[in-house]
């Protein structure tokens, strides 16, 4: 008998105007963890709607088991053993553990049955979870394991994972890999998706690489360097961000005894943060997902007013101005959520454009758009930031995620700011791109902007930051200069310990 779970002969996907699969074909094995590589709009996305019954494909066929395998909806693709867990939750803050798992079944049993199942599951795969705790409560990362644990009460044989660690800490990781090769040993598959290659490295036994919608290549990941890898993708090789040598200028903006109450039930109070932030600095802000730092970005936006506390910019009190005065002074952001937040998804890219770049672009006439000068300022983006898309005229729903990300950190950092806030710049998008955004920031700094990076990918932080400082609870720590902190430094602070010396001392 073959070893072949899934057989993929020729898969093809069109698109208006786009090919996003052409004739793609594969084999994903028993109990093996393979990996599915490409950069942004690649067409790995549309590739595993197929797989998971969201998608019809044009040409092609699927096999599951030797037999042919048509999903017509996810409902039978579950049914036939494909389980996905997908990049963004489906979640619902104010139900439970358990409600929120039922949701996601057909039939699901009795509450107390279902309750004594996600607790033994959770155990065996070192996932534990209690299914009374309200998800509103949980962390980023225990919330995975909400969405986890539901694919396993499936008992899936082909579990797809998209983007499974852009959320979690590396001790997080850690268990998540424990897990992923604890059913693999047991003879469940599965397909990751990731552009963290090192992890790809670690822990996948084979890769299917695609560009533009083909594929380009079979390796084994731990017989090829991360550089290979990305080069692979992106058919040719990129460069490193290039690093700065300048002193930072003169005080930007100044935080004092700034303290915010939680925006809900679910939110994190900012306590008390003070800072400064120079002309030509970049200032990392790393911590856990969950500790502030949405309300961090929209405290610095003007999105809210704080009570308590000053926010001084460019030697003038701001603590008062909203969103667009802000902006209008120089001070501009771009938040983690991409869709709803950044970008109003059935909106066109340019409409999507003039949303924050009206008045610092001059794209208003007497009260009028300008839609000429917003298609230009919109086609300028696209072109500097390589946002793959049929064209401006496209809604910001229709592109991959990481191309919107390009597209909206694009869109702010051509508006050229004096101070740019931005919230997990180079989450969901390739190595590629994600050199470029990092060498787009240090650029917009060398031309004497600051710019406060947050960001969970510490190694992201290190790269390109000057300073240091970890949100946890909604404190900040102290900053510290990047040069000689070291990752036991770092945990400590992500960790809460504020007095660096004290506590470095004690570890």
């Amino acid at each position: 008998m073959s070893d072949i779970l899934l057989g993929i002969k020729g898969l093809t996907k069109v698109y208006p105007g786009v090919v996003a699969n052409d004739d793609v074909s594969f084999d994903i094995r028993q109990g093996e963890i393979h990996a599915l590589l490409g950069e942004n709009g690649a067409g790995k996305s549309t590739l595993v709607k197929m797989i998971y019954g969201l998608l019809a494909p044009d040409k092609g066929a699927m096999t599951l088991d030797g037999a042919p395998y048509v999903p017509g909806k996810p409902s039978e693709a579950r049914r036939s053993g494909v389980a996905m867990v997908f990049q963004h939750f489906s979640l619902f803050d104010a139900l439970n553990v358990a409600e929120n798992v039922a949701l996601g079944m057909e039939t699901p049993p009795p509450m107390r049955d279902l309750a004594r199942q996600i607790r033994e599951v959770s155990e065996t795969y070192g996932l534990p979870l209690d299914p009374t705790r309200t998800v509103g409560t949980l962390s980023a990362g225990e919330r995975q394991r909400v969405e986890i644990i539901r694919c396993l009460l499936q008992n899936p044989r082909l579990l797809i994972m998209d983007e499974p660690t852009s959320v979690l800490t590396p001790q997080e990781v850690e268990i998540l890999f424990e897990t992923l090769r604890k059913l693999k040993a047991e003879g469940t598959s599965i397909l990751y998706i990731s552009h963290k290659l090192e992890e790809i490295r670690a822990l996948c036994d084979h890769a299917t690489i695609l560009r533009h919608g083909r594929k380009v290549a079979t390796c084994t990941p731990a017989d090829t360097s991360a550089r290979e890898l990305a080069e692979l993708m992106v058919g040719n090789s990129f460069a490193a961000p290039e690093p700065r040598d300048q002193e930072p200028g003169d005080v930007l903006l100044e935080i004092t005894n700034l303290s915010l109450p939680a925006p809900g039930s679910f939110g994190t109070p900012l306590r008390d943060i003070t800072l400064t932030v120079r002309a030509g600095e970049v200032l990392g802000i790393g911590g856990v997902a969950g500790n502030g730092q949405d309300e961090f970005l929209a405290a610095l936006s003007g999105e809210r007013l704080s009570p308590a506390g000053s926010l001084t910019f460019k030697s003038r009190d701001i603590s008062r101005d909203g969103p667009m005065a802000r902006r209008d002074a120089g001070l501009l952001s771009a938040p983690e959520e991409r869709l709803g937040h950044a970008a109003a998804p059935d909106m066109s890219l340019i409409e999507n454009a003039v949303l924050t770049a009206s008045r610092r672009e001059n794209l208003l006439r007497h009260g009028l758009i300008s839609w000429g000068r917003t298609r230009e300022f919109a086609e300028r983006v696209i072109h500097h930031f390589d946002v793959r898309t049929p064209g401006p005229g496209t809604a910001a729903r229709a592109l991959s995620g990481g191309n919107l990300q390009k597209f909206v950190i694009g869109r702010e950092i051509l508006q050229y700011p004096e101070l740019l806030v931005v919230n997990q710049p180079t989450w969901g998008v390739d190595a590629a791109a994600a050199a470029a955004i990092r060498q787009a920031l240090l650029d917009l700094a060398a031309e004497g902007a600051a710019i406060i990076c947050i960001s969970q990918d510490l190694d992201e932080l290190m790269e390109i930051s000057d300073s240091f400082a970890a949100l946890n609870e909604g404190r900040l720590s102290a900053i510290r200069p990047v040069a000689g902190l070291d990752m036991e430094q770092i945990g400590l602070m992500m960790g809460g310990a504020h007095d660096m010396e004290v506590a470095h001392g004690d570890a």
